[in-house]
């Protein structure tokens, strides 16, 4: 085993139980596992920041925000401070519903000290399924092979990887999510932190892709496992009968994939754009008496995506939504 030092990164909002079930989780790997944990409160209004200030684990450091920054705002928070105070070797992050199943951290640690840059998890339903949100994927602009299965209608299953891939040994990726992903300081120090100004959605996959382009090798490890309760996200925030809530949330979907579409495909992208803009506008049927709305924040989230302007404010998304 390496004697790499690991600290944590979770960011929280309003899941206290969850919150509660993967610190525990965390803290009861011992020290040469996981050195430390940083939690970012991301303004919970649930209890959260009461709960912490009972929590006297020495190895726990937890991050209040007085505002919602969203979860690009609390990992590149996170991930900062950890960096900058606690001298890491890696970082590992996740939401406050993702953690390391038992035997995730010694299996990372087995790994050869400079094999990856960076190391996606296997990260599982409970149930022991595969999470499909959380299943990472190679760029098929940059891989004939993928990019040939996804013209010839492969859909998502073109570039992601093959479920036979979580039975296999460790393979290299393009792109990954932020539950259960390990990277390395040095890679941090090569490409810096995420965007906090993309607040959610795509942050993750325009981080890692980032990285990719810029020369680092990300990794996905079977043998790493997480577990992702997203039984959390059944309430506010779903994704329901093919639409998002709350509404706001339809500008920062649509504006982030467009920015993760434009570095993914290159001069390929205004092609693509062609394709994905009437799927997009067809999604208005979901909205029923929203759907002018809908289309408002669509309109927006192109103009702005298309500009990669991110500046925004949070407030203004929310009235342009009815919500303000």
């Amino acid at each position: 085993m390496t004697s790499r030092k690991l600290v944590a990164v979770v960011v929280t909002y309003n899941r206290l139980d969850k919150l509660k079930v993967t610190l525990a989780r965390l803290l009861e790997s011992p020290a040469e596992e996981l050195a430390q944990v940083v939690v970012v409160n991301n303004a919970s209004t649930d209890g959260t920041a009461d709960w912490l200030e009972t929590q006297h684990d020495p190895r726990l450091t937890v991050l209040t925000s007085e505002t919602n920054s969203g979860g690009a705002g609390g990992f590149a928070w996170g991930m900062r401070h950890a960096v900058e105070t606690c001298a890491p070797d890696w970082l590992v992050v996740m939401d406050d519903d993702g953690r390391p199943a038992p035997g995730a951290l010694a299996a990372f640690h087995a790994l050869p000290e400079d094999k990856w840059d960076a190391i996606a998890a296997a990260v599982y339903f409970p149930s022991g399924e595969i999470c499909e949100m959380n299943r990472p994927s190679r760029n098929p602009f940059w891989r004939l092979s993928e990019f040939i299965r996804t013209a010839l209608g492969g859909g998502r299953s073109g570039f992601h990887l093959d479920p036979a891939e979580y039975q296999g040994q460790g393979t290299s990726i393009d792109v990954t999510s932020f539950v259960g992903f390990f990277i390395s300081a040095r890679a941090i120090a090569r490409i810096g932190y995420p965007d906090p100004s993309l607040f959610i959605y795509g942050d993750d996959g325009i981080y890692t892709l980032g990285l990719t382009a810029a020369g680092g090798r990300i990794g996905f490890e079977p043998g790493v496992r997480f577990e992702h309760d997203l039984t959390s996200f059944q309430g506010e925030g779903a994704v329901q009968r093919g639409r998002l809530t709350p509404l706001w949330k339809v500008y920062y979907y649509h504006r982030n994939l467009l920015i993760l579409y434009r570095l993914a495909a290159g001069l390929w992208f205004w092609p693509v754009l062609l394709l994905i803009l009437p799927r997009w506008l067809s999604k208005s049927r979901h909205y029923g008496r929203d759907g002018r709305i809908f289309r408002r924040l669509l309109c927006h989230a192109v103009r702005d995506g298309l500009r990669r302007r991110t500046s925004v404010s949070f407030e203004t998304v929310k009235r342009w939504s009815g919500e303000g």
